[in-house]
């Protein structure tokens, strides 16, 4: 399973995605109290009386397997100056889902998100929001990228409706295959023209540096409009428009639907802060 990380003041904190949610390493939560032994600490968190009662809630919650009657023995336990809970001890006792541990030379132990901020904010609770923050940013990075191939797919779907309705209309069968390949890239072109106001030569022209094309380095939205487009312009073709007739309505479509996207985008941010902003 791969792991992710992210770095906060310093500490490197692994987490990986396992049953459809995220587990944090509490072995390098711990770190951030610069402990030569992280488990020492860890141990010193379970022991507490709010800890056994916060992890046997979340069990309860989460965990159709739990074993409430073991809990309830370690739960009259917790607290006691005799009383010690390990990862390992946990998990095994109830059969707790929210902590995983490995044992050996290399010891270490994740545990649910939920889990994990709350020792996190045991440890520090600058540290805990401090992690917290630092964990949404990269989830906001991550699903934009979800959303940004998801778009270049859509978009890659419709160019082939956009090559089928030039082979059917405008390729005729005296055209050399250089002739041929002439026609489909003067069409997309178009596209280019029309969405981002300049051609593929001009755009390699003023980026030799970068790798791919122009529509690799295409915002979401353009993206969105760029599929929407060879749709369009597949049916203009159709019905025997003219290059620059079809030009004129593509780029009125491009200009009108990007500004709709983004007038969606800011009302959308600006609903979210406010909401954001009733809450507190």
């Amino acid at each position: 399973m791969a792991l992710n990380k992210i770095t906060v003041s310093g500490v490197d904190i692994r987490y990986k995605h396992q049953n459809e949610s995220d587990f944090f390493s509490l072995t390098d939560i711990a770190k951030y109290k610069g402990a030569e032994f992280p488990s020492e600490v860890i141990n010193a968190w379970l022991r507490t009386r709010g800890t056994v009662e916060f992890l046997g809630l979340w069990e309860r919650l989460y965990n159709p397997n739990f074993n409430s009657i073991e809990f309830d023995r370690i739960e009259k336990e917790a607290g006691r100056s005799s009383f010690m809970l390990s990862p390992t001890k946990w998990t095994e006792s109830v059969n707790a889902v929210g902590i995983v541990s490995k044992q050996g030379r290399y010891a270490e132990a994740y545990a649910h998100k939920d889990i994990a901020f709350k020792f996190a904010s045991w440890i520090s609770v600058e540290f805990e929001l401090y992690i917290i923050k630092e964990f949404q940013r990269l989830k906001v990075i991550e699903q934009q990228a979800i959303e940004w191939t998801a778009k270049r797919e859509l978009s890659k779907v419709n160019y082939r409706i956009h090559t089928d309705a030039i082979k059917e209309n405008l390729i005729i069968p005296e055209l050399t295959q250089t002739q041929k390949s002439f026609v489909y890239a003067d069409e997309a072109d178009l596209l280019n023209v029309a969405l981002f106001g300049k051609t593929a030569k001009e755009w390699r022209a003023t980026n030799q540096e970068e790798k791919g094309n122009m529509r690799d380095y295409a915002t979401i939205h353009q993206l969105l409009v760029l599929a929407n487009m060879e749709s369009h312009n597949a049916s203009f073709i159709i019905e025997g428009l003219s290059q620059e007739d079809r030009l004129i309505k593509l780029r009125g479509l491009a200009e009108r639907e990007l500004r709709v996207l983004s007038s969606h985008a800011i009302n959308s941010h600006s609903l979210f802060w406010a909401k954001d902003k009733n809450k507190r």
